[in-house]
């Protein structure tokens, strides 16, 4: 397909020119001889002609299925140039506004609509600035991602810390960070606490061949240098003696200090910031970390139902086509355990709901992972939009919180009545809280099974009722 654009800066031509090329036949008609002759050099096609007469676009073979690019920098008579296009056959007309728009910009649009009704407004600073707003992101990520490369090249051995249990993009995280820092199982150890329990984790760090270390407090200062990924050292209670890098994707928390930290809250998991990083300074994916990211980034936003952002949807993009599709298939399996069908019927026999908040108390259980199970299996319920499901396990209250997304903050809601006595924050549509049993009965009373959601339940409807600030 032909393409003419009737251009005088030498800047906006030689910026459309790689961009139309690549899929029109386009040639550029300007005034100026001089600058005709520099664009041909570089070969960009150019034609010198008045671009006010009609025989320059009947010269030009214009037809009605020529594409027409007309450059508006507020200076020259723009009407006069559409009326001509339109005279010689032109229909396909696009305006592309370049300079300060003028006060009676609404009024020159309709005039020249009523021109050529078809004609399309472009405004070339929008067009840019989605591009070059990516662009200098990622040159800011480059930065900072060769500052952490820098810092940690003269380390011997690195732990890569996870959060208790680690679930997929904690997993995911930890071999994307081992790329990014450009090391090896034998010089960055991918470490936790506590293993991985859920049966769809184990299966993936199965699949994958994820090799991970139980680490003890004591063993911390065997290592040259420490992060963090999809948590923050707060939650190890003061247990870590320094860290040089956090990487995580929920609220930012007080409490410690780091040499490097990236952030990023309005992320829907911590392995699309990683997928930034990597991207950054352009390190290989391999299928396996592909793999194992793109999994996370789907389990962590339940395929993009909750909490998800417009990098998040990006970083999927990227990471599909070198991931392995049938194995995340595989990976994903059957959920439903005999177990967690146990922990949904025991809920169901302490359960409250009322006014659209489902509250349930499983009482002692042997895994935590059962207590958001639970949340999310209930979040499935008709007429139910919060749920508030908690247990207790080894000596610690625990709450988990999940709602639809769109209404008060489950994350402020935790911190509201539980960060006084414990461990409480979260997003808008899911939270958490860990709090001794001791305080927790200390703050509400010795509660029954019952008696404790019904509690929590009042908690609840009593915050949904407040007026937000």
């Amino acid at each position: 397909m032909r393409a003419l654009a009737v251009c005088q800066d030498e800047l906006v031509i030689r910026t459309l020119h790689p961009i139309l090329s690549g899929a029109f036949e386009v040639e550029f008609l300007v005034e100026s001889r001089p600058l005709a002759r520099r664009l041909a050099d570089d070969g960009i096609p150019a034609t010198v002609a008045d671009p006010k007469k009609l025989d320059t676009y009947v010269r030009n073979d214009l037809t009605a299925s020529t594409l027409v690019i007309v450059e508006d920098d507020g200076k020259k008579s723009l009407k006069k140039i559409v009326t001509t296009i339109r005279d010689a056959g032109g229909s396909l007309l696009y305006v592309l506004h370049v300079g300060a728009k003028p006060a009676t910009g609404r009024r020159t649009h309709d005039d020249l609509k009523a021109i050529v009704p078809e004609l399309t407004h472009l405004d070339f600073s929008e067009l840019l600035a989605g591009a070059l707003t990516t662009e200098l992101s990622r040159s800011l990520t480059r930065m900072r991602v060769q500052q952490y490369q820098r810092y940690m090249a003269d380390a011997g051995r690195v732990l890569i810390l996870l959060h208790n249990d680690p679930d997929p993009d904690a997993l995911a995280a930890g071999l994307a960070m081992r790329n990014v820092l450009r090391r090896t199982k034998t010089t960055a150890i991918i470490g936790a606490l506590q293993g991985v329990t859920r049966p769809e984790n184990l299966r993936m760090v199965d699949m994958l061949d994820i090799h991970f270390e139980i680490i003890t407090p004591e063993h911390f200062a065997d290592y040259d240098r420490i992060v963090t990924v999809d948590v923050q050292p707060h939650y190890f209670g003061g247990l870590l003696p320094r860290v040089d890098l956090v990487v995580d994707h929920h609220p930012e928390q007080p409490g410690y200090t780091a040499v490097f930290k990236d952030i990023r809250a309005d992320y829907g998991s911590t392995c699309t910031i990683l997928t930034e990083h990597l991207r950054a300074v352009d390190i290989d994916i391999s299928e396996r970390t592909a793999t194992a990211m793109l999994y996370a980034i789907k389990s962590d936003t339940l395929f993009f139902a909750r909490h998800t952002n417009r990098v998040d949807l990006e970083a999927f993009t990227y990471l599909y086509p070198l991931a392995d599709a049938a194995l995340i298939r595989k990976m994903e399996g059957a959920e439903i355990t005999t177990e967690r069908l146990e922990h949904v019927t025991r809920a169901l026999h302490t359960s409250v709901h009322k006014n659209q908040v489902f509250s349930a108390y499983l009482g002692e259980t042997a895994r935590e992972d059962f207590i958001p199970y639970t949340a999310d299996f209930f979040l499935q319920l008709e007429d139910v939009k919060w749920t508030m499901i908690s247990g207790v396990v080894n000596g610690q209250f625990i709450l988990s919180v999940r709602n639809l997304g769109y209404s008060r903050n489950a994350g402020e809601f935790v911190k509201k009545h539980f960060s006084s006595i414990g461990s409480a924050g979260g997003h808008r549509a899911m939270a958490k809280a860990v709090v001794p049993i001791a305080k927790f009965r200390e703050k509400f009373g010795d509660l029954s099974g019952i008696g404790i959601a019904a509690r929590i339940g009042e908690l609840a409807e009593q915050f949904l009722q407040e007026k937000q600030p």
